[in-house]
């Protein structure tokens, strides 16, 4: 139920990987144990995890882990990755930031969803998933980017890590022992394990040579924030029309043009490319009157609309999320359609995934008394199986939903709107999806 961030990177061209077997000699460079590439949500959960289990072992490792994060820019209302969007941040979520420490500082940016209504435009299938039924507060919280962003880096700054902000990656050599980086700025970084966390487009991933998936699904993405006549009180809504999901998550109100506590929304409406473009371009009054038609009147009357932006909508995925002493996290190693709100939610777990795999091999070099090395292949393995079943389960449960629900065939019309009322009349039938929904590990 919401879209992928993406991460600014540069458009120059970071010069060619060279590989060899011998370390490259740079006295000058800034050596480090980790270092990220990609500063928005991923990356930044991932530095701030990363310095809270550097304070958990640095006693008994003699030294905090050393932890280098570089970003293209300062969180403000132009940052791609921390922009005027909002995402749902499931249960799981919410509990695996807790765990980092993050959430505390976050949470007095969150809008409860507390119930999640799912339908079939046209049809009678239909159903609900209420926090109260699982015995929750809540199925999630919805923040918006741009404020997250703020506090996120605030965070960084609070703790032991090195952070080039802004910077961006220039060349990238890498031989047995790790890679030598040289950033926009002339800044050289020497590090044992290497993390791609610079979106969709990662420069990495192109300077590395790595591969990836595409599966085009025809659609594109209108995203706004809208006003309505009356509270949401905690709902989200997945809608399904005939061009595709429409989603509205609930978000904290504010005071516009002198009028307090508007209600707000944020909308993710998946369409063709030619009623994108018609429908973002259109008067205020005529968009929101398609609107109206399109999603119907159960979240009141649609008052007003925010800035209406659009990008496409594709599934792209690495088949093999790592390579040598490098990791691929989030958007760098998938970019989900916005369906079922799996994106961050998903990046989020390969962060945890990863932290676990580091501090089983701080555990083991303890223990067999070695130095330690962070980027060693049994870190990049362990990550790979620890996040592959996860991964290719929700990709692929993602794609089945675009697929399935975006067609009108009509045996499958009928299929799913029995489906979906079905999980109405027959509740513990619920569990596996709410279990989903909510963000936690797919088996």
């Amino acid at each position: 139920m919401t879209q992928p961030e993406t991460l600014s990177t540069s458009t120059k061209p970071i010069s060619s990987n060279t590989t060899t077997n011998k370390p490259i000699a740079n006295n000058d460079a800034e050596k480090v144990d980790i270092t990220i590439v990609g500063g928005a949500m991923a990356g930044a959960s991932l530095a701030l995890g990363l310095a809270q289990l550097s304070e958990k072992y640095q006693t008994k490792l003699n030294r905090p882990l050393s932890i280098a994060i570089i970003e293209a820019v300062a969180p403000d209302a132009n940052h791609p990755g921390f922009d005027a969007r909002s995402i749902a941040i499931a249960h799981g979520s919410v509990f695996e930031l807790t765990r980092l420490g993050i959430w505390p500082k976050l949470a007095s940016l969150g809008t409860e969803i507390e119930n999640i209504h799912i339908s079939d435009r046209g049809h009678f299938g239909m159903t609900e998933l209420n926090a109260e039924q699982f015995n929750l507060s809540s199925m999630g919280q919805v923040v918006e980017l741009a404020k997250v962003g703020k506090v996120l880096f605030d965070e960084l700054k609070q703790h032991d890590i090195k952070l080039y902000c802004p910077a961006t990656l220039d060349a990238l050599e890498t031989d047995a022992t790790g890679h030598s980086l040289t950033l926009s700025n002339g800044q050289q970084i020497r590090t044992q394990l290497l993390v791609a966390a610079d979106g969709a487009h990662s420069k990495v991933r192109q300077a590395l040579k790595q591969d990836i998936e595409k599966v085009e699904f025809d659609q594109v993405a209108l995203v706004a924030n809208v006003q309505t006549d009356k509270p949401h009180q905690g709902w989200a809504y997945e809608r399904f029309t005939d061009t595709g999901p429409l989603a509205l998550l609930p978000m904290s109100s504010e005071s516009v043009q002198g009028k307090s506590h508007q209600p707000r929304l944020s909308l993710v409406w998946a369409l063709d490319s030619e009623q994108a473009q018609a429908l973002k371009t259109a008067p205020k009054a005529e968009f929101l009157a398609s609107l109206q038609r399109a999603f119907g009147n159960r979240v009141g009357r649609f008052t007003d609309v925010g800035e209406r932006v659009s990008y496409p909508l594709t599934l792209s995925y690495m088949p093999r999320p790592i390579y040598h002493r490098t990791v691929f996290i989030g958007n760098a190693a998938q970019t989900l359609h916005p369906i079922a709100g799996q994106g961050f939610n998903l990046g989020l777990r390969d962060v945890v995934g990863l932290i676990d795999a580091i501090e089983t091999v701080i555990k083991h070099s303890l223990q067999q008394q070695q130095a330690l090395d962070i980027g060693q292949h049994t870190v990049i393995h362990d990550y790979l199986s620890l996040r592959e079943a996860d991964r290719s389960n929700t990709i692929n449960n993602v794609e089945f939903l675009v697929r399935g629900f975006s067609n009108q065939y009509w045996p499958l019309v009928a299929g799913r709107s029995l489906g979906l009322r079905l999980l109405s009349w027959c509740p513990p039938l619920k569990a596996p999806i709410a279990h989903k929904a909510m963000g936690w590990k797919s088996a």
